[in-house]
């Protein structure tokens, strides 16, 4: 399992690293983090760390099941 979770975080951090230099999200209540943050963050895996890879993992799913286009469908059919 141990192998599986550094597998993910190896992930995220690449397609962080693949993002925009002047990226910045908003988590939450916990404020605004630039790219460089994020990456430490999630090598660190701390709390905000396991959130980004949370949400990263969510839209790899749901890009993989095809939901992101089945709700980009319904957006524009409205």
């Amino acid at each position: 399992m141990k192998k599986t979770n550094e597998d993910i975080k190896q992930l995220v951090v690449e397609r962080l690293k693949a993002t925009s230099g002047d990226l910045k999200i908003s988590i939450g209540g916990e404020g605004a983090f630039s790219k460089e943050d994020l990456i430490k963050r999630v090598e660190e895996g701390d709390d905000i760390g396991q959130k980004v890879m949370e949400i990263q993992m969510e839209y790899l799913r749901d890009l993989a099941s095809g939901k992101i286009y089945q709700d980009e469908d319904n957006s524009s059919a409205n």
